[in-house]
């Protein structure tokens, strides 16, 4: 493990400000600011704006040609933090439920660490993405020129996992995430005084109705061996107890891995919503986005990352070939335009570290820091070194 010495204690604080003050997508002005600001303090080159919020670090060791990119991402999420710690949210309906805090709070450690000591060949690029909850920080990176400004030879990301022991990692070659795609369906019927149901074209029961054949779609259409969720995670209509609604709305995700798993879905899921609505005299806007594709570890970078973490932790810490998990992660996006891996590091078991992200009692385990920060200046430096 690499001493920090002063900048352990940074990390810490900078973790907790930053949880304080948590920014969803394309609105981490002050997330982005600080980390601007301390990036700049340890006399590194910064570029931002990228992606509205987005930052680039470069810090330059000696002469060589050879560049990495290490990415983290800055954003939080619209959930309302039930934790009554000193650091919790102090924004209504704003968390750090995913631990976005921690991996910026890992990357911003590592990259001062690396300027205090360039004696590394290459460049490393450090890349502080905004908005990968749903919105596609990734690809809007991409999209503006992310990869032809900054010239990459491998890229590495890294996400936080409860249930994992401390000062663990988990990996795996190919697919290791899912696809991700987001749906809306819009149920227009004939709004009616609740007392003539016979006369009203309720919204309700014909959602209801789509929801149980959307389900049906898993053992009906998709093999039983291919890995596939479809999620109904909003359902939402009607304003008071004597007026049957004139709409109702139904939102939520699909995640597989396969493309053509996810070409079914989504064509299965427009046809059911079109034709009961038909059946039912009421019309039908369904609105399907494919979001992030499956992320994908290149076998060879999946298998210098497990080596980095190995000789941080020890063979015996590090599992070098997981199940493939069904959460998604838009990193994928840059793993489509460059070469690299993506690990997963153990943030704790029960107590310490053990609630699941996206949940409002989650909190990023502050003694995996230096563990993930080590990993980065590791990776980074070993990378550089030499081709693998």
């Amino acid at each position: 493990m690499i001493d920090f010495g002063d900048l352990a204690n940074q990390m810490r604080q900078w973790r907790h400000q930053i949880h304080q003050h948590p920014e969803t997508a394309y609105e981490e002005f002050e997330t982005a600011k600080l980390v601007k600001t301390i990036l700049q303090s340890y006399d590194i080159e910064v570029h931002e704006n990228w992606a509205t919020t987005g930052l680039v670090g470069v810090i330059k060791g000696r002469d060589s040609d050879r560049v990495v990119g290490l990415r983290a991402d800055l954003d939080a999420l619209d959930l309302d933090e039930l934790n009554q710690f000193e650091h919790r949210s102090k924004i209504n309906g704003k968390m750090h439920a995913c631990g976005h805090d921690g991996h910026t709070s890992m990357l911003l450690g590592a990259a001062c660490y690396l300027a205090q000591n360039r004696d590394f060949d290459g460049t490393v690029l450090v890349i502080f993405q905004p908005a990968e909850e749903v919105e596609g920080g990734a690809q809007k990176m991409i999209d503006e020129g992310l990869f032809e400004r900054f010239p990459m030879d491998g890229v590495f990301g890294m996400h936080n996992y409860p249930t994992m022991a401390v000062g663990t990692f988990s990996i795996c070659p190919g697919p290791m995430m899912a696809a991700f795609g987001s749906f809306e369906c819009i149920i227009k019927g004939v709004g009616m005084h609740s007392s003539l149901p016979h006369m009203a074209v309720d919204p309700i029961e014909i959602g209801v109705e789509i929801h149980r054949q959307w389900k049906s779609i898993l053992h009906r259409d998709i093999e039983p061996l291919q890995p596939a969720v479809i999620s109904i995670t909003q359902f939402n209509s009607g304003t008071a107890a004597n007026i049957s609604p004139e709409t109702a709305v139904l939102k939520g995700s699909c995640r597989c891995f396969a493309p053509e798993v996810a070409k079914t879905i989504e064509k299965r899921m427009t046809d059911i919503a079109n034709d009961v609505c038909a059946m039912n005299n009421a019309r039908c806007e369904f609105i399907y986005k494919q979001s992030y594709p499956a992320l994908v570890n290149e076998p060879v970078s999946t298998n210098f990352a497990a080596d980095v973490a190995a000789g941080l932790v020890g063979d015996e810490m590090v599992f070098r070939d997981i199940e493939p998990i069904l959460g998604s992660e838009d990193f994928a996006c840059m793993l489509q335009h460059c070469p690299g891996a993506y690990i997963l590091i153990g943030n704790g078991i029960g107590e310490d570290g053990g609630c699941m992200v996206h949940n409002p009692n989650y909190d990023f385990n502050d003694e995996i820091l230096e563990v993930g920060a080590s990993y980065w200046v590791n990776l980074a430096t070993s990378f550089l070194r030499k081709p693998f």
